[in-house]
């Protein structure tokens, strides 16, 4: 799904109201609908509940006046505290503050509406009772700078109160940025956050998206035409998408080992075959049939004796110090003429100019899609200007931010500042595809697009968690190899959901890489549901 920016958004939802008139009180009263489902969905039945709700007099602030309304019909006790005066709101947010004191006035046990004009008045009425759940409408998508005065009192009230209290966001919480991924002063720190028709980059990208806690994307009317078409070259993968390209390459019933691809791995060398072996194992189980893994000559034996025995073995002519040779590029490229994909660099070494010479030639010479990973690509560092992907032979980079570092020639604070904007520029300006791992794993197109993943977890910070994913990368690209970004925005989600569902199951300190090659057929299952248990 795509990730608007503010004035996405904002255009959005003028042209729904132009073009489909759909009125901005009927989208608003949508967004409110969706914020107590996803309330009630999360927390239970809202009945004999209390809720706080802050509102600002922005738009945000009407989503707050109508979300309490809502929540006052459903049962719940509610209190809005609305910071600023009602006579200073305009339009639908006005609208929403007049029936709810209208409300407030007509019914006994009606909600209460307070309007704050200091810090001390709203620390007194938030503390004046306990409450199960608090909403935070302050700010939607238009804040620029840094909360201050009673906002940010207020933010720092709220985060106190979470650890006792739910507390859920509407749309972006309350001083983050909804454009940047970076935080510029305070912000609420929600349990859950209901965005409206489509994600916002502070929902996805950390540091901002830690904010939001667990993220639900509501529709509230807008059609898929204007969010398609509005502009946004940045995209939320989610389990639908990657269900679509598993249902488009999915093996026929009558498929054998020669036709649902062949990987060959160029990997491993002397005291670094544990990175091969990973590499050739999940290639394996992303489904492709045949995988073929070379190394340095003196490590064939370690390699073959410990890796899975689905997994062939080559040799390949080595340094003295048992990394391969510059000498093995004619071997190599006869081993993948007779495959469909290359992957290579998963403990290949690069500290010898024999062994980067080999990677060098075997990239500018190939003849088949390849994936690259580390220390392939840092045998290519710095990137050379000449060196291009295409469409007919697709490169597929895998970088972690120092690699990535080295690659572009930059500081690696500059990379984890600005992880799209340098991977969709290595990308557009090179033909590849690049992988920047991290948390979030960003996917960059040759062009332009950015794909954001969406999962995965810190269990995953352990040595070869990168090696799988290569291998993952390689072995869904054989399966459909005329679809290379598909094939790599696939790989790097199931990677991630395998990730998941490991550490639901022991635990995040305890991973290992493997137990993510362990648990990929789960996560293919989860996705692709029984279709992926059984050809029919």
């Amino acid at each position: 799904m795509k990730i608007l920016s503010a004035a996405q958004m904002r255009e959005v939802d003028r042209l729904t109201t132009e073009q489909f008139g759909i009125p901005g009180l009927m989208l608003m009263e949508a967004a409110a609908e969706r914020t107590v489902e996803a309330i009630e969905n999360k927390f239970g039945t809202m009945t004999s509940r209390s809720v706080l709700v802050v509102s600002g007099r922005g738009n945000n602030g009407g989503d707050g006046a109508a979300i309490a309304r809502l929540l006052h019909a459903r049962g719940a006790t509610v209190k809005l505290l609305l910071i600023g005066r009602i006579a200073d709101a305009r339009g639908e947010t006005l609208s929403n503050l007049e029936s709810l004191k209208a409300l407030a006035s007509n019914e006994e046990s009606g909600p209460v509406l307070v309007e704050i004009q200091t810090a001390d008045q709203f620390r007194i009425e938030a503390a004046s009772q306990l409450y199960d759940v608090v909403v935070d409408a302050m700010f939607g998508t238009g804040l620029t700078r840094p909360a201050s005065g009673i906002f940010e009192e207020a933010i720092d009230c709220l985060n106190q109160l979470r650890d006792e209290t739910a507390v859920v966001a509407v749309d972006v919480p309350s001083g983050a940025p909804s454009d940047s991924a970076d935080l510029i002063g305070p912000a609420v720190r929600a349990h859950l956050t209901v965005t409206f028709t489509a994600p916002k980059l502070a929902n996805v990208l950390p540091p901002a998206s830690d904010c939001s806690g667990e993220l639900i994307v509501a529709p509230i009317g807008s059609p898929d035409e204007l969010i398609e078409s509005s502009g946004s070259a940045l995209t939320l993968v989610d389990g639908p998408t990657v269900r679509a390209w598993l249902d488009g390459s999915r093996r026929s019933p009558h498929a054998n080992k020669g036709t649902v691809g062949k990987v060959l791995v160029i990997a491993g060398s002397r005291g670094k075959t544990g990175a091969a072996c990973l590499t050739g194992e999940a290639a394996l189980r992303a489904g492709c049939g045949l995988v073929t893994v070379a190394t340095a000559k003196s490590s064939q034996p370690v390699l073959a004796f410990r890796l899975i025995p689905e997994c062939m073995t080559e040799a390949l002519e080595e340094t003295p110090e048992g990394a391969v040779a510059r000498e093995a590029v004619d071997r190599a490229l006869a081993l993948a003429a007779e495959r469909d994909v290359l992957a290579m660099g998963p403990g290949l070494g690069s500290s010898e100019e024999s062994t980067r010479g080999f990677v060098r030639a075997v990239v500018e010479s190939r003849r088949r899609p390849m994936v690259l990973d580390a220390d392939a690509l840092n045998a290519l560092a710095p990137w050379a200007a000449d060196l291009h992907g295409s469409s007919e032979l697709p490169l597929i980079l895998t970088p972690h931010p120092m690699e990535m570092a080295r690659l572009g020639g930059k500081q690696i604070e500059e990379v984890i500042k600005n992880r799209v904007e340098i991977a969709r520029s290595f990308a557009t300006e090179h033909s590849v595809i690049l992988v920047l791992k991290g948390s979030r794993t960003v996917i960059a197109a040759p062009d332009g697009e950015v794909y954001v993943n969406p999962t995965g977890n810190a269990g995953m910070a352990t040595g070869g968690t990168g090696d799988v994913l290569t291998g993952i990368v390689a072995g869904l690209l054989a399966q459909k190899p005329d679809d290379p970004i598909g094939a790599t925005i696939s790989a790097v989600y199931l990677h991630g959901l395998a990730g998941d569902i490991a550490a639901s199951r022991i635990g995040t300190r305890a991973m290992i890489a493997s137990d993510i090659s362990a648990h990929l057929g789960d996560a293919f299952i989860e996705v692709g549901g029984n279709e992926e248990r059984l050809v029919r």
